[in-house]
């Protein structure tokens, strides 16, 4: 991995382009940047016929060099980003459906087209997943997680005996991103230990230096080892200029909050580790008060399996309708997520019904009656079709938390009911860390004036080239869940957007100056001198 604090920014050179974020969205655009060339096999067709036609139009031309919107016309997919359905169709033709047909793509090799680019992450390749090592429940695998060239079930199967055929753990997952740097000869190309502090647009100078993008931040090292073996790690300023950069960095760093009192009460958690860490303590059992999930995305559903499995009776309150389609469990095949479908099942089956409430399980607040001191244990029928222990609030937000652990939910009409919790689990999403932009890039969202997030208010970009709407200058580009893509199933595709339209630029730039600069002698022109003293950084800077 790349050290910041050995390489010295030239003057006047900036890098063609600087990825924030080491995640899979990083990864799989440095993979594209680094010559890896998909191109249509003459072996194997399409089964959408369509497509096939239009692929079948220019065989000779890689998929970086076509006409993406004209490709895309037609395609329907699960996600509203039309270059993801492509490359989604393209690399794992008809999946929906469960089917295993292969890719009509084949990846060639062509070290002349890699574009030299840096990518900044804080921790190992991989990101947030990273994070989520600690995790005892699986994901759903079916090819999703994968990045090209390297297929995730065979990878796994070196690892391991027994394989699930659709099944992979959180930290699988985390060793196989790590891998796949290693693997694909990535690595000079990743800067990890780095915090990025600014981005901010760079006028050009007197000397015909073009306008480009600073990025600044600290790099962490490890500094000169002790007596004891140990060594003091430190943090050292870098500053780098780049024609182009790609903001990746995912939406996992900062968990949102209800804004409701009692938010930070010792039992309101709002993380699915924090549910992990109470289960390994021994503090979560049958005997124990109902544990309260809030939001209804696939974490959420995680937190219920997880008490469900222990037979911990859970509430479940959420704003959406079971059946509204922009739920996520509607937007997920059932056979391949069985789990999550059951979960689905459960919110949908057993409702609260206000009237008559559930005996014994719920108490009505209407007309300001005070609820009873210690509400009453849950009993469900068990009905084949019930799920013991559960009850789902559709509908109905968090009023507040109390001390004595009872939680107060109301629903859209008004509705309010209360409930006593052993703890509360606040699933519902979480926001970027934007700060090293401006506003916390309020400004780049769909909705400016609003925090970004996945879902509400992503990033506006350009649907075919990921290119920020609202960016200060040319060259910025977005890509991952900061623009709504939550599956690494589809955030490939924005990886796609981006490389074939910084391929478009350095093809026409090449035009321009009627010269063809090898990668090397990029990479040379602005990374091969040392730096001796920080002093020398500061200078850059000035």
């Amino acid at each position: 991995m790349m050290d910041l604090h050995d390489k010295e920014v030239l003057p006047g050179e900036p890098l063609p382009v600087v990825v924030i974020g080491n995640g899979p969205s990083g990864i799989c655009l440095s993979y594209l940047l680094s010559g890896y060339t998909p191109y249509l096999s003459a072996e194997v067709s399409h089964p959408n016929p369509l497509l096939e036609r239009k692929l079948a139009e220019q065989p000779h031309l890689s998929l970086l060099e076509q006409d993406l919107e004209y490709l895309c016309e037609g395609l329907e997919g699960r996600s509203s980003n039309p270059v993801a359905v492509l490359f989604d169709s393209l690399l794992l033709p008809n999946s929906d459906f469960g089917l295993d047909h292969t890719s009509p793509l084949e990846w060639r090799y062509e070290p002349e087209r890699a574009i030299p680019h840096l990518v900044l992450g804080r921790g190992p390749p991989g990101g947030a997943w990273h994070a989520m090592e600690g995790s005892m429940l699986t994901l759903s695998l079916a090819n999703w997680m994968e990045l090209p060239g390297l297929k995730l079930k065979d990878w796994i199967r070196e690892k391991r005996r027994n394989v699930r055929n659709d099944r992979a753990t959180p930290a699988e997952i985390a060793s196989y991103y790590q891998h796949y740097v290693s693997q694909m000869s990535l690595e000079q190309s990743f800067a990890c230990g780095t915090t990025v502090t600014s981005v901010t647009r760079q006028p050009g100078s007197k000397e015909g230096t073009p306008p480009c993008w600073r990025v600044t931040g600290l790099q962490r090292r490890e500094g000169e080892e002790l007596g004891d073996g140990s060594s003091v790690s430190e943090e050292v300023p870098f500053s780098l200029l780049a024609h182009s950069v790609v903001l990746a960095t995912g939406t996992h760093d900062i968990p949102a909050r209800l804004g409701v009192d009692g938010e930070s009460l010792p039992f309101v958690c709002h993380s699915f580790w924090e549910l992990e860490a109470a289960i390994s303590r021994g503090e979560l059992d049958q005997s124990s008060d109902p544990v309260l999930v809030v939001g209804a995305g696939l974490t959420a559903a995680d937190a219920v399996l997880a008490a469900h499995h222990l037979n911990t009776p859970v509430y479940h309150a959420f704003r959406r309708s079971v059946a509204d389609p922009g739920l996520i469990f509607n937007q997920l095949p059932k056979l391949l997520y069985p789990e999550y479908h059951k979960v689905h099942q459960m919110m949908t089956q057993q409702q609260y019904r206000p009237s008559p409430p559930p005996q014994n399980y719920a108490q009505n607040l209407q007309n300001s009656s005070p609820p009873p001191s210690t509400p009453p244990s849950p009993t469900l029928s068990s009905t084949p079709s019930s799920y013991p222990g559960y009850l789902s609030f559709p509908r109905y937000k968090v009023i507040a938390f109390r001390p004595d652990k009872k939680c107060i939910l109301e629903s859209d009409s008004g509705h309010r009911v209360v409930v006593q919790v052993s703890k509360a689990l606040v699933l519902i999403g979480a926001h970027p860390n934007l700060s090293f932009l401006h506003d916390n890039g309020r400004p780049l969202g769909i909705y400016p004036e609003e925090p970004i997030t996945c879902r509400r208010n992503p990033i506006e970009v350009d649907p075919f080239t990921n290119s920020v709407v609202a960016a200060d200058g040319p060259g910025m580009y977005a890509m991952g869940p900061l623009v709504g893509e939550n599956f690494v199933r589809f955030l490939k595709g924005g990886a796609l957007a981006i490389a074939s339209d910084l391929a478009k630029r350095q093809r026409e730039e090449q035009e321009r100056e009627g010269e063809e600069l090898t990668t090397e002698r990029l990479m040379d022109r602005w990374v091969d001198r040392r730096v001796t003293t920080e002093s020398e950084l500061s200078v850059l800077d000035s």
